[in-house]
C-alpha cells in the first residue's frame, strides 16, 4: 500500500496555553515532544511544530503513513491526547512537494 499524507492540528486546551502552562501541562508536553520527535526519526511525520496563530497557539504536523486509521493510532498514542491535555483534528492531505530546511539553506534541495 503506498502512504498517504495527513495534516495534523493539536488543539491545545486553551489560547494562552504556551504562556501559561501548569508545570504538569509543561511535563506531559515534553513527553509529547519525544514522542513527536520519535515519529520524525521513524518517517511517520514530515515536519511538525507550533504556529503562533493570532487567535492562539496549536501544534502542526503532516504525517506520511498507509492509512487515516493509522494517523489516528499514532494520535491518540500522545501522551497529551492520552492524558485529555490536548484534541486534535485531521485532514487528508495531497502533497504538493516538500524538502528539508536544511537542504533549502544549503541550495541542495534545488
Amino acid at each position: 500500500m503506498s502512504k498517504q499524507h495527513f495534516f495534523v492540528r493539536l488543539i491545545p486546551p486553551r489560547a494562552t496555553f504556551p504562556g501559561d502552562m501548569t508545570a504538569e501541562e509543561r511535563a506531559l508536553m515534553a513527553l509529547h515532544a519525544a514522542y513527536t520527535r520519535g515519529l520524525f526519526e521513524a518517517g511517520q511525520v514530515l515536519c511538525y511544530g507550533p504556529v503562533m496563530a493570532g487567535t492562539g497557539a496549536f501544534g502542526a504536523a503532516v504525517f506520511e503513513v498507509e492509512t487515516e486509521a493509522q494517523a489516528r493510532q499514532i494520535l491518540d498514542g500522545d501522551p497529551t491526547v492520552k492524558s485529555g491535555l490536548n484534541t486534535y483534528e485531521l485532514w487528508p492531505m495531497h502533497l504538493g512537494g516538500a524538502r528539508s530546511s536544511l537542504e533549502a539553506s544549503s541550495g541542495q534541495g534545488r
